[in-house]
């Protein structure tokens, strides 16, 4: 099984969140936060402002560490194994921006369009976007439903 480390970053802004479309590859048709794989010699921080600066645009200036979730998942086909870590920040420079990979939209906290996002998202999504801090673990199977979750809220990460 193959382990890949990512990163997620939503950017949150007056009662609203950012989600971009994800336009092509894996989760293509899915609204999501911004990240990606680390390329090698780059921490988690440093992959997380590579991937907003690609996807939309955007250089976060300060971020928060709100969510450690570990994936036992199929990309692809392959058995995969991910850990991801998820930020939220207030602060960045530049408005998103549309490009090759995805679409970016706010919506409210409140009204997020969980029909078009991944199926876990439902289950710790809310907890991080209301400042709480997350530990979980999902297992999904090879169509992306959930066989398993746990989420506690945990004081720090």
């Amino acid at each position: 099984m193959k382990e890949i480390t990512m990163n997620l970053l939503y950017l949150v802004n007056d009662g609203q969140v950012m989600l971009a479309l994800k336009k092509r590859g894996h989760g293509a048709g899915r609204h999501n936060g911004v990240g990606g794989k680390l390329n090698p010699g780059e921490s988690v921080e440093q992959s997380l402002i590579r991937e907003a600066q690609e996807e939309i645009g955007v250089t976060p200036q300060e971020f928060e560490k709100m969510a450690y979730i570990t994936f036992d998942l199929y990309m692809k086909g392959e058995h995969v194994f991910e850990h991801v870590h998820i930020y939220t920040t207030s602060n960045w420079t530049s408005e998103p921006v549309e490009s090759e990979e995805v679409s970016p939209r706010w919506f409210d906290i409140g009204n997020l369009p969980f029909d078009t996002m991944w199926p876990n998202d439902i289950h710790f999504l809310p907890h991080v976007l209301g400042g709480k801090k997350v530990k979980g673990q999902f297992k999904l199977d090879k169509d992306d439903q959930v066989l398993f979750h746990d989420v506690k809220i945990v004081k720090k990460l």
